[in-house]
């Protein structure tokens, strides 16, 4: 499988000038998490816990741009947290990460690692070219676990069948599920981070090592 075709639309870069993505593209071999990746995790988890208090997470460089993003598109980001700030605070107040499968918790330790947002979709379930743009009023997105979303305002991934993916929350449309055998992780950067390319090849290597993946990666920025 390829890419698809990946581009931001004007609305954004007229709001966040400094806003890109960086995408990686793999095939994948779900399965439950196994005990290696689960102590690894674990591991990752406790330091993450012994340097980070609660009221320090909006002070990580990517979390402050994610809001400020919000902000200027006009959403209020602590009424529709992005997704690392959103695990942070779990992992922060002692309840670790949802456990689901080896894909979607390796990808979760990722962005409360770094403070990226990053979505996790069926590759086979995007229908044609994506772009990133600004939720409109009324635009109809079924959140996983938390039902329609109001996405409004929120940065979105809109395919030829329309919003499947934000900062906020994935998509039923997308999810990864057992059969997923292509998998694209889309990693929200709005302060043009200079660790995007290095925090992609992590995730990358985790890939390999606990699912089976050879993925590739692109940077998009128009």
């Amino acid at each position: 499988m390829k890419f698809p075709l990946i581009s931001i639309e004007k609305i954004i870069h007229e709001n966040c000038p400094g806003a890109r993505l960086g995408c990686l593209l793999s095939p994948v071999n779900i399965e439950p998490a196994g005990e290696v990746l689960q102590h690894f995790i674990q591991k990752e988890l406790e330091s993450i816990v012994a340097r980070l208090a609660l009221e320090n997470i909006h002070d990580l460089p990517q979390l402050h741009a994610t809001r400020a993003a919000y902000k200027t598109l006009g959403k209020d980001p602590s009424r529709y947290r992005p997704s690392a700030e959103a695990l942070l605070r779990r992992v922060v107040q002692g309840k670790g990460l949802y456990e689901i499968n080896n894909v979607v918790d390796a990808l979760n330790l990722i962005s409360v690692k770094t403070g990226f947002s990053i979505g996790g979709y069926d590759a086979a379930k995007i229908n044609g070219p994506v772009r990133l743009g600004r939720g409109g009023e009324g635009e109809p997105y079924e959140a996983i676990g938390r039902g329609a979303l109001n996405i409004e305002g929120l940065p979105v991934l809109r395919d030829d069948s329309g919003v499947f993916g934000s900062p906020t929350s994935d998509s039923l449309r997308t999810m990864v599920t057992p059969e997923t055998q292509w998998f694209l992780a889309v990693f929200f950067d709005f302060n043009k981070s200079e660790k995007l390319e290095e925090v992609l090849n992590e995730f990358g290597t985790m890939l390999r090592k606990y699912a089976g993946g050879a993925g590739e990666v692109m940077l998009v920025e128009s």
